[in-house]
């Protein structure tokens, strides 16, 4: 049902919307990903919680009873203070990027890299890093260039899926009629 021509259909057309909204209306987008972000803490405390109950040691209860702590009080924050919060993810994802840059340019220079390899690593590393110093100096207008960016790139996933389903659909249907019938 999910690799149908029409579940792949319906899920480009989804992520050419959201892609359209997040490019059209990017602050919408970062409040929605800051809700995201409080509803996945919430339920991280709930299996913490639920984890630490289960356990039959105290050491582990208390631990787990920590971690649901910390996660409500993420989720309460993060809806208290959303414009915190997107800062906050913005430079966890500046921090992301740097040490990947980072790792691409020590691929580099591996032995036994090709030379297009190498450049390759070069480059996307170097790109890397280039996102992270945007993002760790201008924290308040990268979290809207990436959401931004984001919808850019739902837009150009879903024509592409949208395309597939197409083709998806031909192919069944090529097949179909190029079968013998059997008698």
């Amino acid at each position: 049902m999910l690799s149908s021509p029409n579940a792949l259909l319906w899920r480009g057309l989804l992520a050419v919307v959201i892609g359209i909204v997040s490019v059209t209306w990017p602050g919408i987008t970062v409040g929605a990903f800051v809700i995201l972000f409080a509803v996945y803490a919430f339920m991280s405390a709930a299996t913490d919680g639920g984890r630490a109950f289960a356990a039959d040691r105290v050491g582990p209860v208390f631990g787990w009873l920590l971690l649901a702590l910390l996660s409500l009080a993420a989720g309460v924050v993060a809806l208290a203070w959303p414009g915190i919060t997107a800062l906050a993810l913005t430079i966890w994802i500046a921090a992301w990027a740097l040490a990947t840059g980072a790792m691409e340019i020590g691929l580099a220079f591996q032995r036994g890299e090709k030379p297009g390899e190498r450049a390759l690593f070069l480059l996307t590393g170097l790109v890397s890093i280039a996102l992270a110093f945007v993002l760790f100096v201008r924290p308040d207008i990268g979290a809207v260039s990436l959401a931004s960016v984001f919808g850019l790139f739902s837009i150009v996933y879903g024509a592409s899926a949208v395309f597939a389903s197409f083709e998806e659909r031909r192919r069944s249907t090529d097949t179909s009629r190029s079968e013998p019938v059997g008698v």
